[in-house]
């Protein structure tokens, strides 16, 4: 087997807990859109699988499994909501979305600069590749304060094309010279799996995102409960 040389994380699921960041991005962006009407933004939710917490009802809020949010661009989402915004630009829309993600709170996953900070004691390069924008992903990255700690960061909007095409990660490859085999694709939905398949790259899959283990156990070399259990997993292949 190649020895492994690099990691590329996907980071809504997978660096950062989803439905923190992402429902409270979505009662915003909704509440904005929907100019205080309750009705107006539930039905807007509605278009983009997304259900606001009710509690006189004892109703959840957040993210269906089947929601465009959880691993499609913001083009993706924006396309979901126009029909029931007459008026609205896309590009605006777009705009509007990926100013209000790049304020959204981020709750890692797990303590995130020890562990990638390990990791890169271990001489690999670490890589972000996102369905997100660039900008808010470099600003996610920049509240946790793990910049730095990061080779490369590609949003859909880089010029790589966007997951589960895999031409994100094979720019990972190609900007350190670095074989396919030689990368491990870390993300928390199928999107995020199948693209490093495509890549020819190896493939694991974490539980911090609305998929379930039975869901990407297909598409994954293995399926663990959060990016934490990396370094264990690498000792157990004997990385």
């Amino acid at each position: 087997m190649t020895a492994l040389a690099g990691i590329l994380f996907d980071k809504d699921g997978t660096l950062f807990d989803f439905h923190a960041t992402w429902s409270v991005w979505a009662e915003g962006l909704l509440g904005e859109l929907a100019a205080g009407d309750a009705g107006f933004a539930r039905r807007l939710g509605a278009a983009i699988s997304f259900r606001f917490a009710d509690a006189t009802a004892g109703e959840k809020g957040g993210f269906l499994p089947s929601s465009p949010v959880i691993a499609g661009t913001p083009e993706v989402i924006a396309d979901a909501l126009l029909p029931h915004l007459p008026g609205h630009d896309r590009a605006e829309l777009v705009a509007l979305m990926n100013a209000r993600a790049a304020l959204a709170p981020q709750m890692p996953a797990v303590p995130l600069r020890p562990l990638l900070a390990g990791l890169r004691g271990r001489g690999l390069r670490l890589g972000l590749a996102t369905n997100d924008g660039e900008a808010p992903a470099r600003a996610h990255l920049a509240a946790a304060g793990v910049t730095d700690l990061f080779d490369f960061v590609a949003g859909y909007d880089s010029g790589h094309g966007a997951k589960p095409e895999p031409g994100q990660l094979l720019a990972f490859a190609r900007a350190f010279g670095l074989a396919p085999a030689a990368v491990l694709m870390v993300g928390d939905s199928a999107h995020d799996l199948v693209a490093g398949r495509r890549a020819g790259m190896r493939t694991l899959a974490v539980l911090t995102g609305l998929a379930s283990a039975a869901d990407l156990a297909p598409h994954a070399d293995a399926v663990l409960p959060d990016i934490g259990a990396i370094p264990d997993w690498l000792a157990g292949q004997g990385a």
